[in-house]
């Protein structure tokens, strides 16, 4: 049996690079790992505290660095986050655990509907929805978790996203619905 040579993706392989080298720009920036006050997080807008994380002004949230992902994009109502799988994160049956590609999505997702929110104002996710397509493997390289809003209201936030990697492949669609609250403001006494 003979295996044809793969084709070359001249689109995909530029998409790759561009990847790569944001991912690189965004670790140069980056802050050491560790929690962030509640404090910094009321202190602005949620697009404005995502900012500060990109720019190194905050700690990196641990998340990221345990499972080795960093933010790459953040406008209002967008996010996305890059990883590249590997087999410290493979489960027992030869691929990526499900749990990693959840994270990535849980992440974006969440940190979308944070960017629409006004200062003062945080949120926390009431469910998680992520539907499987392909599995990740560490030969898949970097992937992306990309999340918009479908919806926010004073209550609640709504996002769709998709796990993709450089040649535009779909490993995993997921959505999110998150309660939106107020945050304790310094002399709350909470």
């Amino acid at each position: 049996m003979t295996t044809e040579p793969q084709q070359r993706d001249p689109q995909a392989e530029a998409t790759l690079e561009k990847w790569l080298a944001r991912e690189r720009e965004v670790r140069l920036l980056m802050a050491a790992p560790g929690k962030i006050a509640a404090a910094e997080v009321a202190a602005g807008s949620g697009l404005q505290f995502l900012e500060r994380i990109g720019r190194g002004e905050l700690p990196l949230p641990p998340i990221m660095q345990t499972l080795d992902f960093v933010p790459v994009e953040a406008g209002e109502g967008t996010m996305a986050f890059q990883g590249t799988p590997k087999t410290d994160y493979y489960n027992p049956i030869g691929s990526v655990h499900g749990g990693y590609v959840a994270t990535l999505l849980d992440s974006a997702l969440g940190c979308a509907v944070h960017t629409t929110l006004e200062r003062g104002y945080g949120y926390t996710t009431l469910e998680l929805k992520v539907n499987y397509v392909r599995p990740l493997t560490d030969r898949t390289g970097p992937v992306r978790a990309e999340a918009r809003v479908a919806s926010v209201t004073r209550r609640i936030g709504i996002a769709e996203g998709r796990v993709v990697d450089a040649a535009g492949r779909l490993y995993a669609l997921g959505s999110t619905t998150c309660l939106i609250f107020p945050l304790p403001q310094p002399g709350d006494g909470a």
